[in-house]
């Protein structure tokens, strides 16, 4: 008797939702409308079955990316020769310094930075003045060599050019490397001339 009220009682809840028991179970998702058409716009078809990549089916094709820009290239030697100067302001002078650790002196400051670039360059001022090509003042480049007379008529000094009537150089004892004017009264007065080095040239 209690079998009976069982299968009765669960055959009435199957009559009871119809749309459930006359639907077989499905495992591919239906799709709205506007999922067709996105699929459609993306070229995918609406059967997801059909999703399965054939081994020579265009979707394993590795879609070409776009590489990214080249970095810009290297700054030319007269940039460089600037910037790293300029790194080393505020250095204290040194009579024959070589280092920023001991300090520069104007020759030792001209050839450390030259350096850096791979440029060698003699160890004195005098010496420096004998190299490369003679420039005119209404021609001075970033990176060109400008001299001086600071102890009698000879070369004593040093510094490097960089813009705008601008040089930078290691001055003297008690002083630290820095940006002077050539237009200056002391620097105008003191003027030799300017060289560029071979390897700017």
């Amino acid at each position: 008797m209690r079998i009976k009220r069982t299968t009765a009682a669960v055959l009435m809840f199957a009559a009871s939702i119809p749309a459930f028991a006359a639907t077989p179970w499905s495992p591919t998702p239906s799709c709205d409308e506007a999922a067709l058409q996105t699929l459609y716009s993306m070229g995918l078809p609406a059967d997801w079955d059909s999703l399965k990549p054939e081994p020579d089916s265009p979707a394993l094709v590795p879609t070409l990316i776009r590489e990214p820009a080249a970095p810009p290239a290297t700054a030319a030697p007269r940039e460089l020769l600037a910037s790293f100067a300029m790194t080393l302001r505020d250095i204290r002078y040194r009579h024959g310094g070589r280092a920023p650790k001991t300090g520069f002196d104007c020759s030792g400051f001209v050839q450390y930075v030259f350096a850096h670039v791979g440029i060698d360059l003699p160890d004195t001022s005098a010496n420096q003045f004998e190299d490369g090509v003679r420039v005119a003042r209404s021609e001075l480049r970033t990176g060109d060599l400008v001299f001086f007379h600071t102890r009698g008529k000879n070369v004593s000094h040093v510094g490097i050019y960089l813009d705008n009537g601008r040089f930078i150089h290691s001055p003297s004892s008690g002083k630290r490397v820095r940006i002077d004017e050539l237009s200056d009264r002391y620097w105008a007065q003191r003027y030799v001339g300017a060289k560029r080095p071979n390897t700017l040239s």
